[in-house]
């Protein structure tokens, strides 16, 4: 009893040590803070908490990274299908220009020259003479054929002469001498197609020359076929005196590739050699111009595309 004559209020109990808690509850820390384990919580048990938030924090972490990849490997795909269809365009142009310039040439070699080509007989058909006739020298028993026509630039598709080469029958009427060969030569003028204006091609003959052992293809020519007429450049322009002007006439052009069809003032075949001889193609050179062209063309197409490429990328 107080000095007041009051009884004394009872104090609470309290009991010594931490108060007891169940499990692993935690007390709030401070505002925004990670949570801190209560008094007499099992320390296992909020280690392994820390575990699991550190575990999700780097999941999300991972899951932003990737994220982030992958808009570089979207944009670095886009720019290579762009290249890619860079590539096919430039190819398929490419492509589309050679095609129209190879086209282009095979129409200028369609168009034709008019000439006289040179052929010799071997295993029973006609095979075009790689060699002039001022420096090949045919054997005794041989065929020489020779062809004028407008014929494509390119020697074997030119016109083959029409009469087969038959030496016992051309020769038959020829004896043989000594010290000499028999060369059996077939002409054909060609037909009315082939004739200049105002021209008519005479009618297909044999003929068998008597010559001399180390005599030219030109010097058997000029036995059996006179008179012959070439150009300043040794081209053979006519045979028996036909065609009367012209040589290695170009259908359709401005200029003919060679020869000016003026008899030469040389009247034999001796500067008849090489690509220039007789029976050789006129018009060699301007096919392959065309083709040059076209190769040059794509080369600075590919070039083109190769530095779009590298644009690209």
């Amino acid at each position: 009893m107080t000095a007041a004559g009051r009884p004394p209020e009872p104090r609470p109990a309290t009991v010594a040590g931490p108060v007891p808690t169940t499990g692993a509850r935690a007390v709030a820390g401070p505002a925004g803070g990670r949570a801190n384990p209560a008094p007499g919580a099992d320390p296992a048990a909020g280690t392994a908490s820390l575990e699991a938030e550190a575990e999700a924090g780097s999941g999300a972490g991972a899951s932003a990274e990737a994220d982030t990849d992958a808009v570089p490997d979207a944009e670095a795909e886009a720019r290579r299908r762009v290249v890619r269809a860079a590539v096919r365009f430039l190819a398929g142009m490419i492509t589309g220009v050679l095609i129209l310039l190879l086209l282009g040439a095979a129409q200028a070699q369609a168009a034709g020259y008019r000439y006289w080509s040179f052929w010799r007989w071997s295993d029973g058909g006609w095979v075009y003479q790689q060699q002039g006739p001022a420096v090949h020298v045919p054997a005794d028993g041989a065929v020489e054929g020779w062809r004028f026509a407008v014929s494509p630039d390119g020697g074997q598709d030119a016109a083959r002469p029409g009469t087969a080469g038959d030496f016992a029958t051309v020769c038959a009427a020829t004896p043989a001498q000594d010290g000499r060969k028999r060369v059996a030569v077939v002409l054909d003028f060609g037909g009315a197609a082939d004739a200049p204006g105002g021209e008519t091609p005479p009618q297909p003959r044999t003929a068998c020359a008597v010559v001399a052992p180390r005599a030219s293809s030109a010097e058997v020519l000029a036995t059996v076929a006179p008179p012959l007429r070439y150009d300043g450049n040794g081209l053979l322009c006519a045979i028996a005196g036909y065609p009367r002007a012209g040589c290695g006439d170009q259908l359709g052009a401005a200029t003919r590739p060679t020869g000016d069809g003026r008899p030469s003032a040389d009247t034999g075949p001796t500067a008849a050699t090489g690509a220039v001889a007789a029976g050789a193609s006129p018009g060699a050179s301007g096919p392959a111009l065309g083709v040059g062209a076209a190769l040059a063309l794509v080369l600075v197409l590919a070039a083109g595309a190769a530095r779009q490429v590298r644009r690209r990328r």
